[in-house]
């Protein structure tokens, strides 16, 4: 089977600075595929190409085996993706009114707005914020909210950049294990960075490893922490030592 996502021979660049170097890189249907790697790494830069923000300098990325260029991206492309970020940025309006905005640009019916609006605030138990201020929303509320936001669009890829970096260690395992019950019941194939080893153990289904702008290491999520390789090893065994 063909991956969803392709990257070959990669290099993207800042003012002559070479910050990723991909080989290869693959993200297959239905998987959720955790980056991680140290500050610094590259990984919120290689979301970015993935999600088709950005462009490399050379190289080549492939959506279901079709080359991605800026002078080929559709509405109907860039509509099969979703982003949640780090920070929320959520509208200055009610729940409500965030988590609709992306059907209301796509000019859904009212009635279909309502009705799949209500399912997702139900989905992540925030149903009773839902007339409540957005800037009046706790961290975890503000996450649950934006995570609406992305998953109410049924995107074929979800993107998610250390949405959860911010919270409490509480709040954090708990969004974690409801997100990844969603993930698994919708099967939305999901691109998850992070510099947290616990964050990834808990999400993920595979993993890939991002040292100094090159993946290092891909596997599945537990043979990569279990079994890491030469490159990997000492970023891998200073989380483990500090989890335990």
């Amino acid at each position: 089977m063909s991956p969803l996502l392709k990257m070959e021979n990669v290099v993207y660049k800042i003012n002559k600075r070479t910050v990723l170097n991909i080989k290869e890189f693959s993200v297959e249907e239905n998987d959720i595929m955790g980056i991680m790697g140290p500050n610094g790494a590259g990984k919120s830069t290689l979301l970015k190409l993935l999600s088709l923000l950005d462009f490399p300098n050379e190289g080549r990325i492939e959506y279901r085996q079709k080359r991605i260029e800026a002078g080929n991206i559709t509405i109907d492309l860039r509509r099969k993706f979703a982003i949640a970020m780090q920070q929320a940025s959520l509208l200055n309006t009610s729940v409500y009114q965030n988590v609709a905005i992306g059907l209301k640009v796509r000019k859904v019916p009212k009635k279909l707005i309502k009705e799949k609006v209500d399912y997702w605030l139900d989905v992540f138990k925030i149903s009773h914020l839902a007339k409540k201020h957005a800037y009046h929303l706790s961290g975890g509320e503000a996450q649950r909210v934006n995570l609406a936001r992305a998953l109410i669009l049924d995107p074929e890829v979800l993107f998610l950049d250390e949405p959860f970096a911010a919270l409490d260690f509480p709040t954090k395992i708990q969004l974690l294990k409801e997100l990844k019950e969603i993930l698994k019941k919708t099967n939305t194939t999901t691109v998850f960075v992070s510099h947290d080893l616990l964050e990834v153990k808990f999400l993920t289904d595979k993993l890939a490893i991002l040292m100094e702008g090159e993946i290092r290491q891909t596997g599945e999520t537990k043979a990569v922490i279990e079994s890491p390789n030469e490159k990997t090893a000492p970023f891998i065994r200073e989380w483990n030592d500090f989890i335990k």
